[in-house]
């Protein structure tokens, strides 16, 4: 066998059994071997931006690293933005990216770069195969990291002689390290400030603090010291409704971060980092918590987070369970012209139970987590990274690691226009997505951004950079032509029986919703 069929032998020995894929010239013998060793599901994306979100969302709902296949350095740097959101989300992610012939680099032909440098600020690990025999030993090596903590990016070269040279065979899977358990001292430490704060402290969870064995021991906690739940401002994957307690989360938007926490005189985090402001602004603070807040910091992401908070709802002497959260009514689905609220009720009042919600409304949907606070059980993904265009391929991916469960999509027009081509990934797949394209025609986020930072009183150049009309965009165009089912409203009554529709059928839909 070849380098490129001991490798994908070798990704599938280790539990590797997706690829997200835009591949070149450099990469076919790899794409050649995914046709001799069957198990592996390859899956194309048009843009890279596509295959990098879309293994993000992959080991999000299924913990398991995807591969992904880019070509060189430039589809490498295609989809780094979407790296960097994984890796802020600890995402584990294998990239296996082409390189030329190990012999022909010296010729610095047209697409020669410098692969290591583009990969480095998203990467925990770079392998650079110098020969063939490298490949699977490296592979393996990916594999493990990709899986370590709470999940890593691994990046691999590969030149394209290593992978059509010769080698004996794969390599086998390497143990995964254990996941670190914390000091006695940090739980001693966090008790005391907790039991000391009552309802005036907050503990902050994050990564998988947020799924349900960690929450339901967090509500024992809550429940023996009166402190709040919340996470810092946007969650990975959280587990929701059902019965789950209540999360809270710090608001994206400066001042109402800093009065939801201007009470706060002890915050506890688990898995989570202090809240900061997303921007810097004139005269306003960095730092999200009051002057007095004491900051005891328990866990990172990657250690053991259920063992953490089993030993502090311990050291708190916390009930052995703890009560349901009272049942909240579902929104009355509202008729007439949309609203922020009107979207946030009628959302809430739709998503069907088990379904994965990707929010990436930035402006138009930022009262939806509240209010589906009333609905069934889900879970809710956010973007970790702040870099937009995450959530058409993140709905690729956890399309394909949840089959059997539906995605929805809620996304403004400018953060959709990114990644738009993800929409004709869903139709190949015949992925069972929901988007809903809140198309105000602008990236109106940055109205309020403007003011924010002082910039004041804004004329028709600066506007111009703000709005996405003369022409106005056409979702329903767009998604027809990548091979979606779309249709556009302008009322909430619209929206709720087309939003209800797409629900109830398989396969990806789109709904423009416009504001």
């Amino acid at each position: 066998m070849n380098g490129a069929e001991s490798l994908v032998r070798t990704l599938l020995a280790s539990g590797v059994d997706t690829c997200f894929a835009n591949p070149g010239t450099s990469e076919m013998h790899f794409v050649a071997a995914l046709d001799q060793v069957p198990g592996v599901r390859c899956v194309l994306g048009l843009f890279e931006g596509v295959v990098t979100g879309a293994a993000d969302g992959y080991w999000r709902m299924s913990h398991r690293p995807a591969a992904t296949l880019l070509h060189l350095g430039p589809g490498l740097a295609n989809g780094v933005a979407n790296l960097h959101n994984a890796r802020k989300a600890a995402s584990g992610i294998v990239n296996v990216v082409g390189e030329h012939a190990t012999y022909h680099l010296q010729y610095d032909a047209p697409l020669t770069s410098d692969i290591d440098g583009i990969a480095r600020p998203v990467s925990a690990w770079i392998g650079r195969a110098r020969a063939a025999h490298d490949v699977p030993k490296l592979g393996a090596e990916a594999v493990s990291v990709a899986r370590s903590g709470s999940g890593r990016i691994a990046t691999m070269v590969l030149p394209a002689d290593t992978a059509w040279t010769e080698v004996t065979g794969p390599a086998p899977a390497l143990p995964v390290p254990p996941r670190a358990k914390v000091d006695d001292s940090a739980i001693a430490a966090a008790a005391a400030a907790l039991k000391k704060a009552g309802p005036r402290g907050i503990l902050v969870l994050g990564g998988h603090a947020l799924l349900r064995p960690c929450l339901l021991v967090a509500a024992r906690i809550a429940a023996a010291t009166g402190c709040k739940l919340s996470n810092p401002g946007a969650s990975a994957r959280m587990e929701r409704g059902g019965g789950l307690p209540r999360v809270g989360r710090v608001p994206y938007i400066l001042q109402q971060a800093l009065a939801y926490l201007k009470d706060t005189d002890e915050m506890v985090l688990v898995g989570a980092r202090r809240p900061v402001a997303f921007f810097a602004y004139p005269g306003q603070p960095s730092l999200l918590t009051p002057d007095h807040c004491r900051i005891t910091p328990v866990a990172d992401v990657d250690d053991d987070l259920l063992d953490a908070l089993e030993r502090l709802a311990d050291a708190v002497q916390a009930p052995k369970t703890a009560p349901a959260p009272p049942a909240l009514p579902k929104p009355d689905l509202p008729d007439g012209a949309p609203t922020f609220e009107k979207i946030a009720a009628a959302v809430a009042a739709l998503i069907p139970d088990h379904a994965i919600v990707l929010d990436e409304s930035l402006t138009s949907g930022r009262g939806i987590f509240a209010a589906s606070e009333a609905s069934g059980p889900h879970d809710w993904l956010q973007n970790m990274g702040g870099s937009i265009g995450y959530s058409l391929p993140m709905a690729v991916g956890c399309a394909i690691a949840c089959p059997d469960r539906k995605v929805v999509a809620l996304t403004g027009d400018g953060s959709a226009f990114y990644t738009l081509q993800a929409l004709w990934t869903m139709a190949r797949e015949q992925l069972d997505v929901t988007v809903v394209i809140f198309a105000n025609r602008s990236y109106n986020i940055l109205r309020g951004e403007l003011a924010n930072v002082g910039a004041a009183n804004p004329g028709p150049r600066a506007i111009d950079m703000l709005t996405l009309d003369r022409p106005n965009p056409d979702w329903v165009a767009l998604a027809k032509g990548h091979g979606v089912a779309a249709e556009r409203v302008d009322d909430m009554a619209a929206f709720a029986r087309a939003f209800r529709g797409a629900l109830r059928e398989k396969g990806p839909r789109l709904i423009e919703l416009v504001l």
